[in-house]
C-alpha cells in the first residue's frame, strides 16, 4: 500500500491549468475513498477488465486499445462534463469503494482529489520511466509530495483566432499587444456599428482566469503549512480594468462564449476573433462551418510589446482512482491513450486539448494544413503558445468555488455597470473563507 498523503504535502505542489466552471463540491473534503488501490495477481493468458470514466467522446480510440490488447478489455463509460457532475459521480464512487480504474481528471481539480486522498500513486507501478515521453509542464501538475498521481493528457495553450477576411475588410492587423487590441476594437466598432473584435463572457472566469494567468498574477503560494491567496494582485487588477474599459466604452460585446447567441454572432461575421484555447478549434467547426477557410491564428496579445508569453486554458489528466485491482493496468492504459499516435489522432477532431505527449505536433494530425484554417498548419501557433507559459502558476486547492465566486460578482458587476476589478477583494475573502471551511491554513498576501 502507498503511503498517504499529508495536506502538508499537498502544499508543496498545487496543479496547474484551468477549466471549471461551477462551484467544488461541498462536501469534497468529507468524501475519501473506501478502499485503496491494490495490486491483483494476474494469471498467463487471463483477462482483466478495466473501467474507464469520460466526457470525451473516445469510443474509436479505447476499441483500437481493445483490439490491441486482448488481454486487458477497457469498457469507456460516458460521465458529465467534471464540474457539471462528473465529478461528484466520482466522490461519490470513492465513497462507496466502487471506483473506476480509469477517469479523466481536470488538472486543475486534482489537488482537491488529493485532498480526500482519491488518487492512486503510480510511482510504485514504474510511472517515472516515461518521464521523458510528456510535456514537462504537464507532468509537473501530477507529482504531489514524492509520489507521481497521474497521468498527463492534454493541456490548452491560448492564442487568438481571427477572421482574416474581416480584418482585411477592416484594415486591421492582428493586434500584437493588448494595446494594439484595444485600438482594433475601437476602429471595427467605428467601421461597422454592429460588429465586435471580441466578446467578454460574463460567467466563463477559467478563461479570465487564463489571461490573469498570461499577466503574472499568481493567485497563490505557500509560506510552510499556509496558503497565501492573492487573486487581488496588480495583474489580475490590470487585466481587470483592461476589460471595464472596453466594456464601459461598447468595445466589446457581452456574451458567454459556447453558447448559441455568441456561435450566431460568430456566423453572422459581427464578432471577429476570440483569444482562446487550442481546442477551441473544434468548437468553431462545429458550429460555424459557413466560416471555414475565413480563420487564422497569432499569439495572444502581449503586455510588453516583442514579448511571446502564452497561458493555458484548459487540460486533464488520465488518473487512476483509488480503490482499483489492477492499477499498473490501468495506468498503461493511460500511457498508450495519451502517446500512441493514432489514439491521439481519433481525439484531436473532438476537441481533446493539446496533446501531454513530448512532440505531439510533428508526429500527428496537428501540423497538417486545415481547410477550415485558410489551409495552413494552424497549430503552430499553439506549439510556440505551449512552450512559453508560465510554469510557475498554481491553482488554489477550490480552484472551482473560486471561479463560481468570480462568475458571480463579474456578472452582477455588469449588470449594474460597476467594475470587475473592484470585485476581485470580495472574491478573494470568499475564496479564503472556503479554505477555512476545509480546515486549512490560510491567509490573504
Amino acid at each position: 500500500m502507498t503511503e498517504l498523503l499529508s495536506r502538508r504535502n499537498l502544499l508543496r505542489r498545487s496543479a496547474v491549468a484551468g477549466l471549471g466552471l461551477t462551484g467544488l463540491t461541498g462536501c469534497a473534503t468529507a468524501a475519501g475513498a473506501a478502499r485503496r488501490s491494490r495490486q491483483a495477481t494476474v494469471r498467463s493468458g487471463e483477462q482483466i477488465s478495466l473501467t474507464f470514466w469520460t466526457w470525451e467522446p473516445l469510443q474509436d480510440a479505447v476499441a483500437l486499445w481493445n483490439k490491441q490488447n486482448p488481454d486487458i478489455h477497457v469498457t469507456m463509460q460516458i460521465i458529465p462534463g467534471g464540474s457539471g457532475g462528473g465529478y461528484q459521480k466520482m466522490y461519490a464512487a470513492l465513497r462507496s469503494g466502487k471506483p473506476p480504474d480509469v477517469a479523466h481528471v481536470e488538472y486543475q481539480e486534482l489537488a482537491a482529489f488529493m485532498l480526500v486522498q482519491g488518487l492512486t500513486d503510480l510511482r510504485p507501478y514504474g510511472i517515472d520511466q516515461y518521464r521523458s515521453k510528456y510535456v514537462e509542464w504537464q507532468w509537473q501538475q501530477g507529482i504531489f509530495g514524492k509520489g507521481v498521481y497521474t497521468v498527463p493528457w492534454a493541456s490548452g495553450p491560448m492564442a487568438m483566432f481571427y477572421r482574416k477576411d474581416l480584418f482585411a475588410k477592416w484594415g486591421i492587423d492582428p493586434p500584437a499587444t493588448w494595446d494594439a487590441f484595444e485600438q482594433a476594437a475601437r476602429l471595427v466598432r467605428k467601421k461597422d456599428s454592429r460588429a465586435y473584435l471580441h466578446s467578454f463572457p460574463s460567467s466563463n472566469s477559467a478563461w479570465f482566469e487564463g489571461l490573469a494567468w498570461q499577466a503574472g498574477g499568481q493567485w497563490v503560494r505557500t509560506d510552510g503549512d499556509t496558503w497565501i491567496i492573492d487573486i487581488d494582485n496588480e495583474h489580475t487588477r490590470k487585466v481587470a480594468q483592461f476589460w471595464d474599459r472596453l466594456i464601459a466604452d461598447d468595445l466589446v460585446i457581452i456574451e458567454n462564449d459556447g453558447q448559441s447567441a455568441w456561435y450566431k454572432q460568430i456566423q453572422q461575421g459581427t464578432l471577429a476573433s476570440f483569444v482562446t484555447a487550442d481546442w477551441y478549434d473544434a468548437l468553431l467547426r462545429d458550429n460555424a462551418p459557413n466560416t471555414s477557410g475565413k480563420w487564422k491564428t497569432t499569439r495572444m496579445p502581449q503586455w510588453t510589446a516583442g514579448a511571446k508569453k502564452a497561458a493555458n486554458w484548459g487540460g486533464s489528466s488520465l488518473a487512476v482512482l483509488q480503490g482499483s485491482n489492477y492499477p499498473k493496468q490501468a495506468m498503461e492504459f493511460g500511457l498508450w491513450l495519451s502517446t500512441n499516435v493514432k489514439a491521439i489522432d481519433l481525439s484531436i477532431p473532438q476537441g481533446s486539448g493539446w496533446p501531454g505527449a513530448e512532440g505531439a505536433y510533428q508526429r500527428t494530425v496537428l501540423s497538417k494544413p486545415d481547410p477550415f484554417f485558410s489551409n495552413e498548419r494552424y497549430n503552430s501557433i499553439f506549439v510556440e503558445a505551449d512552450a512559453n507559459i508560465d510554469e510557475a502558476w498554481r491553482f488554489l486547492p477550490t480552484n472551482d468555488a473560486a471561479i463560481s465566486h468570480m462568475n458571480d460578482a463579474f456578472a452582477a458587476a455588469i449588470a449594474v455597470h460597476g467594475s470587475l476589478a473592484e470585485t476581485l477583494p470580495d472574491v478573494q475573502g470568499r475564496v479564503i473563507d472556503d479554505m477555512k471551511a476545509k480546515n486549512l491554513k490560510v491567509r490573504a498576501a
